[in-house]
């Protein structure tokens, strides 16, 4: 399952970064033609790909972040919060075209609302380098995105030894792509929720969806929001639920959850334990507003 040699025993973790701005403490959500206002708002280093490195770096891993940073003003603002996390950022490639990168957040009890905006491309002039690193035993794949613009990426991590993980992430424009599955050839793990992986298969019973995916990926950890995770590996379904806790916002709780199934993947541990340690992880990222900032970041 996983690579023998301990030397190489880091994680690459490849996406975009972005400036979240996260509004929290509504007494309702937006409608056109009216303004409302939140009691408070956190600035925070948003992205799968840096959500994910933060808590596996938490969780004792060494990982690094491969992604681009803009040279404005917002995204000069995260350097900081980069820097606080103990992520390896020796392959971040800061760039002008690269930001501002902004996602808007609007969350009010159980509704959320986003408007992100993507700037340049997603390919880190770092990635030939990244591949290389002596340390790299896994990459991980923050969004179906970065994959679709760098179609090659799985096959190039796989020759140089290293596992793959990909987490869909929704993108309105690309999760119903009927080659959406052909495109994740080689992916050893495949960590959707329950609403992009209905959208993937067309089945949104959770058993079914997982049927439909381990024909074409060997591990799948299928995240069901307070309903806890599931996971299909070998031939084996299992499910854990999630322990109630207060709920603050569950952004980034997904790539949490993606960095404690991983690091415990990469350990060797048995399915049960990768599925526990995952929700553990999600669970600790829905206590606060912010993906990361649970971490003081």
């Amino acid at each position: 399952m996983t690579l023998k040699n301990e030397t190489r025993s880091a994680v690459l973790s490849i996406g975009r970064v972005y400036c979240d701005l996260i509004f929290t403490g509504l007494q309702g959500m937006p409608v056109l033609g009216r303004e409302i206002f939140a009691e408070n708002m956190d600035i925070t280093a948003g992205g799968g790909a840096f959500i994910m490195a933060a808590y596996c770096a938490h969780a004792g891993r060494k990982t690094a972040l491969l992604s681009r940073l803009g040279t404005d003003a917002l995204s000069m603002g995260l350097e900081g919060q980069l820097a606080a996390s103990n992520v390896d950022l020796r392959f971040l490639d800061r760039a002008a075209e690269a930001g501002p990168q902004v996602t808007v957040a609007i969350i009010n009890e159980q509704e959320r609302a986003f408007l992100s905006r993507r700037a340049g491309q997603a390919e880190p002039a770092t990635l030939s380098m990244a591949l290389e690193w002596p340390d790299a035993r896994h990459l991980h794949i923050a969004e179906f995105a970065t994959l679709a613009e760098i179609p090659g990426l799985v096959a190039a991590a796989k020759a140089k030894g290293l596992t793959v993980s990909l987490d869909p992430s929704w993108d309105e424009t690309l999760i119903f792509d009927r080659d959406f599955l052909a495109k994740c050839e080689g992916v050893d793990i495949f960590l959707p929720n329950v609403e992009e992986a209905a959208a993937i298969t067309g089945e949104t019973e959770p058993l079914k969806a997982l049927d439909r995916l381990s024909t074409v990926f060997p591990v799948i950890a299928l995240k069901a929001g307070p309903e806890g995770a599931y996971l299909a590996s070998r031939g084996n379904v299992l499910h854990h639920p999630a322990k109630p806790v207060q709920v603050i916002d569950t952004t980034g709780a997904g790539d949490a959850f993606n960095a404690g199934f991983i690091h415990s993947w990469l350990d060797g541990h048995d399915d049960e334990t990768c599925l526990s340690d995952a929700v553990a992880m999600g669970t600790l990222a829905v206590q606060a507003a912010g993906g990361a900032t649970i971490l003081k970041c």
